[in-house]
């Protein structure tokens, strides 16, 4: 398993988070998701391929990534 931690400054209120957490949830190979308000994202997935789609979906969803 692997874990990475990203900063994702467009996190403003607990809508953004829901939506996050949602949609990388949904993400194959996703085992766990925790956005916060403090503007990260924790991510733990089987495989580390699998973290280029989180970082993709997260562009998609409006929400930009940075590894922190």
């Amino acid at each position: 398993m692997t874990s990475k931690t990203y900063s994702v400054p467009g996190i403003s209120c607990g809508h953004c988070v829901a939506t996050i957490e949602r949609s990388l949830k949904e993400v194959t190979g996703v085992k766990a998701v925790k956005a916060n308000l403090d503007k990260t994202v924790h991510v733990e997935v089987d495989d580390p391929n699998h973290l280029t789609v989180v970082e993709a979906v997260l562009d998609e969803i409006g929400y930009p990534a940075v590894v922190v």
